[in-house]
């Protein structure tokens, strides 16, 4: 995936409710680590990444891009949103030249039901309509995956297609800023 495009970045830090969209840091190294080791996390993405091979590979300050937020709880991270552009190999758009932005999130198991993923991902889409006006936002999920279908459902996401990827079928749908995020 690609960056963004003419967005400048990173953004002041965004605050909800009850959390802050920022830019990562050194301290949200482990978190990061314990994200992608989770078995919980890794369910609809493939599976947990072995926790060594993360202490290795995992820099000193993780995730510092374009298009990736940190999420902030009371100081601490409890996830990460991206919006990143779909690449054209994927199925999945709803535009015949490709590279929608495509959102994504994963948040740590323990962060799970209390709303946090709809909060933080209706701020980074509200965020993402005020930098690109007009442009569509992706998202796309396995069907099986509960959680994150009522996720799309509650920010506004309509339904564009279903097909087979990664062994699964896939839920692919569209948000425009013309409608309500939260």
């Amino acid at each position: 995936m690609t960056e963004l495009g003419p967005v400048a970045w990173p953004p002041a830090p965004i605050r909800t409710e009850r959390l802050v969209l920022r830019e990562s840091e050194a301290r949200d190294r482990a978190a990061f680590i314990e994200l992608f080791a989770s078995p919980e996390v890794g369910t609809y993405i493939g599976g947990p990444r072995p926790r060594d091979e993360l202490e290795r590979a995992v820099p000193g300050v993780p995730g510092r891009r374009p298009g990736l937020f940190v999420i902030d709880l009371d100081g601490a991270m409890i996830g990460m949103i991206t919006l990143d552009r779909r690449d054209a190999e994927h199925p999945g758009h709803v535009r015949p030249d490709a590279g929608e932005a495509a959102l994504g999130y994963l948040f740590l198991p323990e962060a799970w039901g209390y709303g946090y993923a709809a909060e933080a991902c209706a701020a980074a889409l509200d965020w993402f309509a005020d930098a690109l006006p007009g442009e569509p936002v992706v998202l796309c999920t396995q069907s099986a995956n509960d959680r994150a279908m009522r996720v799309a459902a509650k920010l506004g996401f309509t339904e564009v297609e279903r097909f087979e990827e990664y062994g699964a079928e896939q839920w692919f749908g569209v948000w425009s800023s013309g409608v309500p995020s939260g």
